[in-house]
């Protein structure tokens, strides 16, 4: 079996783990401090802080923000459901508006439709590791005096017109096992803003701005050493990584050659890192989804739905009463799309394997 997405691990990360345990100091440090500041130099940040996961980085950036009962936060319904459950831990409210059918990335138009009094931030998601349309989203939290916030989750390494994703607003970046890089489970904010920094230090560690000293209401919500220096290792071959899959993504459209099935759009100005690669199975698709994806686990080639349906359309939010709207664009990319491998460990033999098994149903 090709899987849908593989780690890669070698004996760099392993041998650091062990350093760390034989020294004893295990929980966060320094190696937490040193795994901040070489995420830092490499999204170019004033202050990178590291959390627990991905989830908690989106919660205590929101936090930091002031994000409360009574606001409400403009995102897309086509992503992981943690992007707008982060809004809910907040009692805010989550309001979704429609995709770009291209790029899957929220649309800027829709957005200037949902902005009220209420509203005090977007969070904007780099979907399978293609920037959203950066500068449209920022000129829209200029003109409303808005706070942007990038869920980077997906997107380590990609760039928007030469410059790293993460670096626009707050950055939040998921380190769990199937990412671009990973630390197992964890996360990290990113911001130039000093003050923002130190509101999301002292949440993820209780208020706690020296020894037994507490301001405010915080959290554990911290990193170990363990995890960073695993990351540490996964950083410096990143963008090694990251150019594995933008080749794989290349060879893919290159050789899959089915009527009904597109391939992913890749926008002239930005740096995808394709986190997924993701095509579309349009009417004119030989046989349906469910059908397709029986035919490939048959043949060994790992795959996946990412996403199923808009988050409105989750039971939680339907009982929330939040599934007040529709999304057309939304609605029909999640009723076409499909994963296939596409990750730094395949090889030039599993590449042939899923292009002849994919084209096999022409």
């Amino acid at each position: 079996m090709i899987p849908i997405a593989k780690p890669v691990i070698d004996r760099e990360e392993i041998e650091d783990v062990v350093k760390v345990l034989k020294s004893g100091i295990i929980a966060q440090d320094k190696i937490v401090r040193e795994f901040e500041g070489k995420f830092s130099e490499y999204i170019e940040v004033k202050n990178s802080i590291t959390v627990f996961n991905g989830t908690v980085a989106l919660d205590v950036a929101l936090k930091a923000c002031g994000i409360k009962e009574g606001c409400e936060v403009i995102t897309t319904p086509f992503t992981f459901i943690a992007t707008a459950n982060a809004v809910l831990y907040q009692g805010a409210k989550p309001v979704f508006v429609d995709i770009d059918e291209q790029t899957f990335n929220i649309d800027p138009d829709k957005i200037l439709e949902s902005i009220n009094s209420r509203t005090k931030a977007i969070v904007g998601v780099h979907i399978f590791g293609q920037p959203f349309n950066i500068d449209a989203v920022l000129e829209i939290c200029e003109d409303h005096n808005l706070i942007l916030i990038e869920d980077s989750a997906q997107a380590h390494g990609a760039e928007y017109k030469g410059k790293k994703v993460g670096s626009f607003g707050i950055g939040c970046f998921s380190f769990y096992a199937t990412k671009n890089m990973t630390t197992g489970e964890g996360g990290m904010i990113t911001t130039n803003d000093d003050e923002i920094a130190e509101l999301c230090r002292l949440i993820r560690n209780h208020g706690e701005n020296s020894k037994y000293n507490h301001v405010m209401l915080g959290y554990n919500y911290r990193m170990t050493d363990i995890q960073a220096a695993i990351g540490l290792a996964q950083l410096k071959k990143l963008d090694e990584m990251n150019n594995r899959r933008r080749n794989n993504a290349k060879y893919l459209n290159r050789h899959l050659n089915v009527e009904g099935l597109i391939k992913p759009y890749e926008i002239k100005h930005v740096k995808h890192v394709y986190h997924q690669y993701v095509v579309r199975l349009t009417e004119d698709f030989p046989m349906s989804r469910e059908e397709f994806m029986e035919h490939l686990k048959k043949h060994g080639i790992g795959c996946a739905i990412h996403y199923p349906k808009p988050i409105y359309r989750q039971p939680l939010y339907v009982k929330l009463g939040l599934d007040d709207c529709y999304c057309p664009v939304a609605e029909k990319i999640s009723s076409q799309v499909l994963s296939l491998p596409v990750h730094p460990a395949l090889s030039d033999a599993d590449l042939k394997r899923i292009v002849e098994v994919v084209n096999s149903v022409a």
